[in-house]
């Protein structure tokens, strides 16, 4: 008689898995993280983090245990000599200098791409023009963008049907830029709308949405039309994951649903689902896409097919302050793997 282990296994249901890739950390959600890693092994506990440091609980914890504090604005923090870190989103100028007028010693952990927006958009202000900003209100991201210029001189367009209403101070005098996290397909009807309106407005020389958003984006395109039910790894509040959600819907899996980790797993949406897809956000570890794919062989007989639709090597470096150290037992270890790997 077989003994009852092997008799469950065998009646369990077969569910197959298509794993996209790439998937998960970025080289900017990697960098933010290695740099509070690094203050910590270099200048102890604690080290403070304006906002979440990355869109994802999973990892906001993990550097909580070793001794990072998280706050929501400059005036909750003690007065140290301890580093000062601004999240990924990057913040406005007016943090910086707030920062500077406490005396703290602040490390700016913004995505270089981020930077990249910042840039731009001063650079239209200086020559002149007014700027147009394609995001969702009140994302960090935004708030940041917006932020390196006086008020009033960026506008923000949320939509196709903004894009359409804007009424511009001087139609010959316009420039816009984009959220790096944005869905690339409702970017691109909003870009067309405005050049179609507005054909001398500048953009960006190269777009602004982040290779990590597009790759992501594309992966789940590539599998979408195949599946049952997509489910995406990632935070409520993570644009790109939400993104990704979306996305899959419009291509073909309406069944799509976004989970922080395996003990959210939505089991009815799987009820005689034969083929499901896994993603996850720019800000989500692996580690949290093998504790779901764990989770899923405790209940089908699974088989794992990975679908690469892009490879990706991309690395920033950190400040130079945190050049001359490593953190052990990093977390960044969970960063995303090279994309075909699990």
């Amino acid at each position: 008689m077989p003994d009852t282990p092997h008799d469950e296994l065998t009646t369990r249901p077969q569910l197959n898995v298509l794993l996209a890739a790439p998937r998960g950390f970025c080289a900017g959600v990697d960098r933010a993280i290695q740099i509070v890693e690094l203050a910590l092994a270099k200048y102890g506990a604690p080290v403070y983090v304006r906002h979440e440091i990355v869109h994802n609980r999973f990892v906001v914890d993990a550097l909580k245990a070793k001794g990072a504090v998280f706050v929501d604005e400059l005036d909750q923090i003690p007065p140290t000599s301890q580093p000062v870190i601004f999240s990924a989103h990057g913040v406005a100028k007016a943090v910086v200098q707030d920062a500077k007028h406490r005396n703290m010693f602040a490390l700016d952990a913004t995505c270089p791409l981020v930077y990249k927006v910042h840039i731009e958009a001063q650079r239209h202000f200086l020559e002149g023009r007014e700027i147009i900003l394609v995001g969702h209100k009140g994302h960090p991201e935004v708030e940041g963008t917006m932020g390196q210029l006086p008020d009033g001189a960026v506008r923000l367009i949320e939509t196709a049907a903004d894009a359409r209403a804007f009424t511009p101070i001087d139609p010959e005098k316009l420039a816009f830029v984009t959220q790096t996290t944005l869905s690339v397909d409702d970017t691109a009807e909003i870009v067309s709308i405005l050049n179609a309106r507005f054909p001398g407005i500048a953009g960006p020389m190269k777009e602004d949405i982040c290779y990590a958003t597009t790759n992501r984006q594309a992966a789940v395109k590539a599998i979408a039309p195949k599946l049952d039910c997509l489910l995406v790894i990632g935070a409520p509040n993570s644009s790109n994951s939400v993104r990704l959600v979306e996305v899959a819907e419009r291509a073909g899996c309406s069944n799509s649903v976004l989970i922080q980790r395996a003990r959210d797993m939505p089991w009815h949406r799987l009820d005689g689902a034969r083929t499901i897809g896994i993603t996850a956000g720019a800000s989500a570890p692996e580690e949290l896409v093998n504790e779901v794919i764990d989770a899923l062989k405790s209940r089908f007989d699974v088989a794992v097919e990975i679908v690469s639709t892009a490879t990706e090597n991309i690395a920033f470096n950190v400040p130079r302050e945190l050049r001359d150290v490593r953190a052990p037992g990093s977390t960044s270890s969970l960063a995303e793997k090279p994309a075909g790997s699990m």
